[in-house]
């Protein structure tokens, strides 16, 4: 399934809001024994790409929660037509990857995701890379009145997060080519340590939404995003700088 360890606050803010703005995501799992060798080897890849030029920052995320011995690598937020670029440049340390990395591979998957500024809450002025970030996935029932309903309800929640002027803040993105596990949406709140993570919203989104929209309307919003929702499920991931792709400038 993809881990949508995507998004820092940093990146959230790239996001414009007149242009499809995507973000690829891919996500690694490695057997316990081979931690350590795979670690060295994304390592010599990296090294590889700097040798080479490379001009697409990757950010690694470690999985905290969840399955623990997963790594997602996170491009930052691009146009399509970048991504025809990032693989032309890429192609130099294709060996590289082959050799140090995917023998130390359970699986991996990929996926493109949308970045949706009008559905999300984010600051305004740039904020460091966050520390931590818990990601929920959003797996919808199908049909299209299911989604319908809960891309409205989404748009309404972050327009009263930006009345109300909200202290949590949060960013949803599409899944776009996904595999048939993948979620329909992602929510991503970034955090600075485990404190402020565990430190419970007040008042908490659907409190929030009723004191912008009234009671009524803020519980058929609610309703129409349960009644949308297929599954959801959650983990948190912290940032890894050691094993990130940094582009010179």
């Amino acid at each position: 399934m993809l881990s949508f360890t995507l998004l820092s606050a940093a990146a959230v803010q790239a996001a414009d809001k007149s242009t499809s703005t995507i973000i690829r995501d891919y996500t690694d799992i490695v057997a316990p024994a081979d931690q350590q060798a795979y670690e060295t080897g994304v390592k010599n890849f990296n090294q590889c790409l700097h040798q080479h030029g490379f001009k697409f920052t990757w950010k690694a995320w470690v999985h905290e929660t969840g399955n623990t011995y997963a790594y997602s690598y996170v491009s930052d937020p691009v146009p399509w037509e970048s991504f025809d670029a990032m693989d032309t440049a890429g192609k130099a340390c294709d060996a590289t990857l082959r050799s140090a990395v995917n023998p130390h591979l359970k699986s991996e998957t990929s996926a493109f995701v949308e970045m949706m500024p009008e559905w999300s809450h984010m600051p305004k002025n740039s904020d460091p890379a966050s520390a931590l970030i818990e990601v929920t996935f959003f797996k919808l029932k199908p049909g299209h009145e299911n989604a319908e309903a809960f891309m409205a309800a989404a748009k309404k929640i972050a327009a009263a997060a930006e009345k109300s002027n909200w202290a949590v803040n949060y960013m949803i993105g599409r899944v776009r080519e996904g595999d048939e596990g993948a979620p329909d949406f992602i929510l991503v709140e970034p955090a600075k340590s485990w404190a402020e993570l565990g430190k419970e919203p007040d008042p908490t989104v659907w409190k929030m939404v009723e004191n912008v929209y009234g009671k009524e309307s803020g519980q058929a919003i609610r309703k129409s995003v349960n009644d949308a929702l297929q599954s959801v499920s959650s983990h948190v991931d912290s940032y890894s700088a050691e094993l990130t792709y940094t582009a010179g400038k």
